[in-house]
């Protein structure tokens, strides 16, 4: 099966239902031009609902495009974007997809979408999904359905592989894999564990698993945020004196400090004091009015986000230019327009939102080593640069000739908006079982 697993580490939207139309359990169609772009689309585009509870009231929605090479023989995977709750349309527009926004304008003008030169469809059929119920364009017609979990997320997630599956025969013997970045790094083991089992057990179609693929990916809070403190020592954030300090008096926890450890407080506050000036998501960037949220955790970060984001967005011009996060605003208009959302068959009473973030203090990849260290597996590959065009991208290790894990130099979250070229040609070797 070659490199089963492949962890990238970067060095460094949710909707609402009003009403819903009663529709079969599985609707999908073409996509020919959409809104922004000129002339039909250069690519083979797919939009639908699948349902993917007992009753058909949970509506997954999901963008699929196919590979521009050879669709026919190409991988597919399925991508989960994290949050959680945020809706794939990012990655499509932000990351791997064939389409992209120019860069926003001085004037605040809607910008046109564009050709990504880079997209993963160049190699590999991609299905973009919106999940769970509740993000981007998927919904559910009951109260039940909105419920979440990860018991509840694997059983839908692999619901709608099946479904899209006897949907769509043709992909049926394709290589498989389930791919993701961020917050889905939580639950995205969870679901090739289901099609682990549901191959075992003769489930039927089936599913020519091959691997999965996680890019920033949160592994184990402790691990993860634990990180954090350790990183920005490394990047020269914090001294050489406060990081001995800190790490002696919080004994290596940074997250759960006791309520009499005084100590260990103040020095966090003096850590805080170096670093919250700085862009967490991408270091190198600018920290912009809203592009930073204040790191203390998934539900504070999200709310941060939409706050920053709402007071943004009712601005007539951009306080500031040259932020990256600011490309991510036409998002807004162009996913909630009329005219896109018939060209991408969004069913009536869909309400869509999209939030992102920008390099990666908040899972650092130093978190995720130490998590892929507490299992144990032994090195076959050790740590060596990999290189694109004679030039270092990055750096890997492989374990048990099956986990991969790699760096992308330079890159912020997520690695494919900021070294797209270099993130393409990653995965077309993994793709082969070429060594990075």
């Amino acid at each position: 099966m070659g490199n089963l697993i492949l962890l990238v580490v970067l060095l460094v939207f949710s909707s609402s239902s009003l009403s819903f139309q009663v529709l079969a359990s599985s609707s999908f169609s073409k996509v020919k031009t959409l809104p922004g772009f000129q002339g039909p689309l250069p690519f083979q585009l797919e939009t639908g609902y699948i349902g993917v509870d007992e009753a058909d009231d949970v509506q997954f929605f999901y963008y699929f495009i196919e590979s521009e090479r050879n669709p026919k023989e190409d991988p597919v995977i399925i991508w989960f974007t994290g949050g959680p709750g945020c809706s794939d349309l990012s990655a499509l527009l932000y990351e791997i997809g064939p389409i992209t926004f120019k860069p926003l304008e001085k004037d605040g003008s809607m910008p046109p979408l564009v050709l990504n030169p880079y997209s993963w469809t160049k190699v590999c059929n991609i299905i973009f999904l919106d999940s769970p119920a509740g993000t981007g364009f998927s919904y559910s017609r009951s109260t039940e359905g909105w419920q979440t979990g990860a018991s509840i997320s694997v059983d839908q997630a692999y619901s709608f592989i099946l479904k899209w599956l006897e949907d769509h025969l043709e992909f049926q013997k394709n290589p498989f894999y389930v791919a993701g970045d961020s917050f889905s790094g939580a639950i995205i083991p969870l679901i090739v564990e289901e099609i682990v089992n549901g191959i075992e057990s003769q489930q039927k179609p089936a599913i020519n698993l091959k691997g999965y693929l996680q890019g920033n990916a949160l592994t184990d809070g402790n691990y993860d945020y634990n990180a954090r403190i350790p990183y920005a020592h490394r990047m020269a954030l914090v001294s050489d004196e406060l990081f001995q300090l800190t790490k002696q008096s919080c004994n290596g926890n940074y997250v759960t400090v006791g309520s009499r450890n005084a100590e260990c407080a103040n020095n966090l506050a003096a850590v805080s004091k170096c670093t919250k000036w700085v862009n967490q998501e991408y270091i190198l960037d600018r920290k912009c009015e809203f592009a930073s949220p204040k790191p203390n955790g998934i539900k504070e970060i999200r709310r941060s986000l939409e706050e920053d984001f709402e007071n943004i967005i009712l601005e007539a011009k951009l306080p500031e230019y040259g932020c990256r996060a600011y490309n991510y605003l036409p998002a807004y208009s162009w996913a909630n327009n009329e005219s896109v959302r018939n060209a991408l068959h969004i069913r009536k009473g869909t309400i869509g939102a999209w939030k992102s973030g920008d390099h990666d203090m908040n899972i650092p990849y130093i978190g995720t080593l130490a998590w892929i260290k507490s299992l144990n597996l032994s090195i076959t590959d050790d740590w060596r640069p990999w290189f694109l065009d004679a030039q270092v991208a990055g750096y890997t290790r492989t374990y048990n000739k099956l986990l991969t894990f790699a760096t992308v130099k330079g890159a912020g979250h997520t690695a494919p908006e900021f070294k797209p070229q270099e993130c393409l040609a990653m995965i077309d070797r993994w793709f082969s079982d070429t060594p990075l």
